[in-house]
């Protein structure tokens, strides 16, 4: 029996394609057509899911007060006029943009086989310093899975890791510095060598952050920072290590960077400065650029124990009271700086019983820049003479109160030379150059948190005020601009910097001798005494030759009347230039002039404490 053929609805397939795809052209019309209410129905369970979760996490007792304060809010809605409408379209719109489509995530791409490779040998490496025998569970173990100790991991363009964040066990001792100092040189020396890493230990969560840092700008020179009295701009660092950026001109371009402010004067903390390094590290650098920095608001006293001559663009400027290289010179300059020293805080303590601010000139700051006293001390024992640093132990101990801020650097090998009251009274340190982990603790008090970088460029260290942490540090450049291998523009930044050179000895003398003649012809005439007003200390004319030179012996540094030196010289004419600012109303003091019997009455204002 033939089999019947089957209806052409049923063996026809052209009418089924026809009809799937008029429905599929249906369902996305609908979809066009229905969009908005399927957002903002998406955004409203949006909404209401939020709202559950906020009314769950608020307190059972501030529940009342937040269902009061919604009542009241749908009740001025309800009597503002057009507020319910009002309401519903911005509720609408809330709902519409929480409703929106968000583009979902991309995983995370996760490491190639040559990252694998390193992360998983940075594993083995750590498991002889974190696994233990008897750990029923050890998250590190030879041929381990590095995935559940390795949490977060970044790699640069030549494949090295960047950044890396691992577990570590709660039994591994990190609070030992010999422990951590043993996983930082395994990690440096697998993550690879040739740059600079900082470990931040987590002891609370047991995790240790390893992170690349970028080098510092080294292209900054010598300039004006944006500071305010009694701040100096010893460098620059980290971005995340302060909370203070500066704007420098780096070339032709301007741009934020955060610095290494030392602060000065009565409130500081730390109110002196040791800088020590490797020959050619920079030290002298920021000796210099803090000298330039400190011109502005006060006066400079420079000794250079090397003798040189790395300060000879300071002589003779305005506000520079002497440059010293010699012993004779350093000791008499020294001594004159205790005096002072004292004098200073003699005065300020009688303006104080009196119940007056204390003169200006006693508030004007005082720096002492000693470069080398090393180099001193050696000459100072073979000559039989005391050591220029004992002469620093009143400025140090007492310069904070005086306004007298004393900077001493040196070589690193010979920071064993120096003298008890530097090491005590200085507690803002720097180290230059190329220095292990055990030196930079020793001079700063704290080990750095970085590893040391094979190339270090000049004015490279680190820094620490106080009790802070130690922090990474550039030193503008700031070169000496009679060097003939200085760059152009690196001299003409300092040049620009240094102030005007101050008026010579010679022309002093001639117009206060011009002025003393006539006032001496007028007094004859009247038939009064001689009396010469607004002098110099000694003023000698005729045939003799009234020059000093700075460094001679026989010159004692006064008390607050006066200063005596071979030949009767002030130490305004000794150091070159006049020191800080005289008060308002001088008094007039009266000196001995040799043999004479006459008196010469000198202004104050001019004479040197």
């Amino acid at each position: 029996m033939a089999r019947r053929p089957l209806p052409r609805i049923l063996t026809d397939s052209a009418p089924i394609a026809r009809g799937r795809e008029f429905a599929r052209t249906a369902a996305d019309g609908a979809a066009d057509v229905f969009h908005p209410l399927i957002t903002i129905s998406r955004g409203l369970r949006r909404l209401l899911a939020a709202g559950r979760r906020r009314w769950s996490a608020t307190p059972k007792e501030r529940r009342g007060s937040l269902l009061f304060v919604a009542a009241g809010s749908v009740l001025a809605v309800a009597l503002v006029p057009y507020g319910p409408v009002l309401a519903l379209v911005t509720v609408m719109a809330a709902a519409a943009w929480a409703g929106r489509e968000q583009p979902a995530e991309e995983p995370a791409a996760g490491p190639g086989e040559a990252e694998t490779g390193r992360l998983q040998a940075l594993y083995e490496a750590l498991v002889p310093y974190f696994a233990i025998e008897g750990d029923p569970s050890p998250l590190y173990a030879h041929d381990g899975d590095w995935e559940s100790a390795f949490t977060e991991y970044a790699f640069d363009e030549a494949g090295r890791p960047a950044r890396l964040t691992l577990r570590y066990p709660a039994y591994f001792t990190d609070g030992d510095a010999a422990s951590r100092a043993r996983i930082e040189q395994v990690l440096y020396a697998k993550s690879g060598r040739g740059r600079e890493y900082r470990f931040a230990w987590d002891e609370e969560s047991n995790q240790l952050t390893l992170a690349v840092l970028p080098p510092l700008p080294a292209d900054i020179a010598a300039q004006r920072f944006v500071t305010t009295h009694g701040e100096t701009v010893l460098g620059f660092t980290d971005p995340e290590a302060v909370q203070r950026t500066l704007p420098v001109e780096a070339g032709d371009e301007t741009r934020d960077v955060p610095p290494v402010v030392w602060r000065t004067g009565l409130r500081s903390t730390e109110p002196h400065l040791l800088v020590l390094g490797q020959p050619g590290a920079g030290t002298t650098t920021l000796l210099r650029s803090i000298a330039l920095q400190a011109l502005p608001y006060g006066d400079v006293l420079v000794i250079d124990g090397g003798g040189t001559g790395e300060y000879a663009c300071l002589a003779g400027r305005t506000g520079v009271m002497g440059v010293e290289s010699g012993l004779s010179g350093a000791l008499a300059t020294l001594e004159w700086a205790a005096h002072e020293t004292e004098r200073r805080l003699i005065t300020a303590n009688r303006a104080r019983q009196a119940g007056r601010q204390a003169p200006d000139d006693i508030r004007w700051p005082l720096w002492i820049i000693l470069d080398r006293p090393s180099a001193l001390a050696h000459l100072a024992v073979a000559e039989g003479r005391d050591d220029p640093q004992n002469l620093l132990h009143v400025p140090l101990r007492h310069g904070r109160a005086a306004y007298v801020t004393v900077v001493v650097a040196d070589q690193l090998d010979s920071a064993g030379l120096l003298s008890e009251p530097v090491l005590t009274h200085t507690r803002a340190r720097v180290v230059l150059g190329p220095a292990t982990p055990e030196d930079v603790q020793a001079v700063l008090g704290a080990p750095p948190h970085t590893t040391p970088a094979a190339d270090v460029p000049p004015g490279r260290g680190y820094a620490r005020l106080g009790t802070g942490p130690v922090l990474r540090l550039q030193v503008p450049a700031t070169p000496d601009p009679y060097d003939d291998a200085t760059s152009e523009a690196h001299r003409q930044a300092v040049l620009d910097l240094l102030p005007e050179p101050a008026a010579s000895v010679e022309e002093d003398a001639t117009e206060d001798l011009s002025a003393a003649a006539g006032l001496a012809r007028a007094d004859a005439a009247d038939g009064t005494d001689e009396t010469v007003a607004g002098g110099v200390d000694s003023a000698v004319t005729g045939g003799m030759d009234n020059t000093v030179t700075g460094g001679t012996d026989g010159v004692v540094a006064g008390a607050e009347g006066g200063t005596v030196a071979g030949g009767a010289v002030g130490v305004d004419v000794l150091f070159g230039a006049v020191g800080p600012a005289a008060p308002a109303g001088s008094e007039a003091v009266t000196e001995p002039s040799g043999p004479a019997p006459a008196h010469r009455t000198v202004d104050a204002g001019r004479a040197e404490g």
